[in-house]
């Protein structure tokens, strides 16, 4: 369950978003009437049963408390010390950002949040055991009320997170900030960096021939003639689209040009008009052909249908050779590994860096041991010195078999902190320090500025902020 402890955390908050809605009898009123002040409202705010709190136009129930906590259990999260209050009050600091989000005009486009529903019921419904035990899990009846029901949590995460990002957007560090936040740490109390490694790493993915690429090409212009001949291009994608994800969807997508996705396919998806079927296109995930079902401004509604040119057992015995006379060369000193990576290597996110891995949570190239996906530290723990892997199978997200070599290029050992070694680690630490203390501001205010409103049997709690505007 490790792969994605993002995604768990969305499910997480189906328990909480039960009956969330305005406790108001005049919320149209109030939605008209924008006051600077949003503590002041005409509306009669109405008790209802098992309300923690109000924050803004959010309610937080007794029972969102409750589940969380039975959320946290179910995924063995130790809940030893935490209390309903320390809950309480992180449930209700979501809901400012959330509230504020709104106030502030964010826009989630729908794709988004399409976009990660999918991903996360794909995900969860494969780490249970399919779509059944999920909604068992989650005591859902059907698969439709789940995408409801999580489609509502998703927005709402989405709305706290770019609100929290909008907060902490200009907040910037100087070095100078850095050292000053280093040298107020006493040295017994200095944080101990683990051991971290750097890896790098050589792909050879096995070129599709000829004809397993015309044989995509033709049978995409053939979905394409049948489209524009009245086909339905959903069920074309659900019957052939390799991409999963959309596939079950009859390909759809709603997309903007911020979205993370192949330049050839938004260059594409922005140029073509409403209704159009593009010709066949080439991204490095596969082929494609894309229809436009609407345009919304900056953001589109796009199907479409990817196709995987089939790779021959010969193809991918040709690759495996080609990365083993690599090794060979390279265990010889005909060249190191970082020119070979260079060279010959088919990834382009790491090549023109001699192969060297991202870590995508620190953006850095350094990987803590204790936190290494467990499948790539089982593939390089028994590595020594300038020792490189054997040629390992590797998969793409859509399936495609390619071969890679490993290399630890540096090993770091466990040790305390040190400013000029660890510059990278303690600025990420005194720039979030920064960034706290700007949130912290930020909330102060906002209490000040948003309707609140905790239930009686609540207010005996000691909260971090300051929720009773005491």
């Amino acid at each position: 369950m490790k792969k994605s402890i993002y995604l768990l955390v969305m499910l997480v908050g189906i328990g909480m978003q039960a009956q969330d809605k305005m406790v108001s009898e005049s919320s149209m009123m109030k939605s008209k009437a924008k006051a600077n002040d949003s503590t002041k409202t005409t509306s009669k705010r109405i008790k209802i049963d098992g309300v923690a709190a109000v924050v803004g136009d959010y309610v937080i129930l007794e029972s969102d408390i409750d589940k969380t906590f039975l959320d946290l259990r179910q995924q063995g999260v130790s809940v030893e010390g935490l209390t309903r209050c320390n809950l309480l009050g992180r449930l209700m600091e979501d809901k400012l950002y959330a509230h504020q989000a709104v106030q502030d005009s964010i826009v989630i486009s729908q794709g988004e949040i399409r976009d990660r529903v999918n991903k996360s019921i794909e995900y969860f419904s494969q780490q249970l055991g399919g779509m059944d035990k999920l909604l068992k899990f989650y005591a859902m009846d059907d698969e439709a009320s789940l995408r409801e029901r999580l489609t509502k949590v998703t927005k709402e995460q989405f709305l706290t997170q770019r609100m929290q990002s909008q907060v902490v957007s200009d907040v910037e560090i100087t070095p100078e900030e850095v050292r000053q936040f280093f040298d107020k740490i006493p040295e017994d109390q200095r944080p101990r960096i683990g051991v971290e490694l750097e890896v790098a790493q050589i792909i050879i993915a096995p070129k599709p021939s000829k004809e397993a690429v015309k044989k995509v090409i033709d049978k995409l212009k053939s979905i394409k003639a049948d489209v524009e001949g009245g086909a339905s291009f959903g069920t074309k994608a659900i019957l052939y689209s390799k991409d999963r994800a959309s596939g079950r969807q009859g390909g759809f997508m709603s997309i903007t040009k911020r979205m993370a996705l192949a330049k050839e396919f938004k260059d594409m998806a922005f140029t073509l008009q409403e209704g159009e079927v593009s010709d066949p296109f080439e991204t490095e995930f596969g082929w494609h052909i894309v229809q436009i079902d609407k345009v919304r401004g900056q953001e589109r509604d796009v199907r479409h249908i990817l196709l995987i040119p089939e790779i021959s057992n010969k193809k991918l015995d040709d690759a495996r050779k080609q990365i083993d006379t690599l090794r060979q060369r390279i265990v010889a000193e005909e060249l190191t590994f970082d020119e070979a990576a260079r060279s010959f290597s088919d990834d382009k996110e790491t090549r023109n860096n001699g192969g060297k891995l991202i870590n995508p949570a620190t953006l850095g190239t350094h990987f803590e041991l204790t936190k290494m996906d467990p499948e790539q530290y089982s593939q390089i723990q028994g590595l020594k010195g300038d020792e490189i892997s054997i040629p390992l199978i590797d998969e793409t997200r859509t399936g495609q078999k390619r071969y890679k070599l490993l290399k630890v290029t540096n090993r770091y050992e466990d040790h305390v902190a040190d400013y000029s070694k660890d510059y990278i680690k303690i600025k990420s630490l005194a720039l979030k320090e920064k960034q706290l203390k700007e949130v912290e501001k930020w909330i102060t205010e906002k209490i000040n500025d948003t309707y609140i409103n905790v239930n009686t049997g609540n207010r005996d709690c000691e909260f971090h902020n300051n929720w009773l505007k005491k």
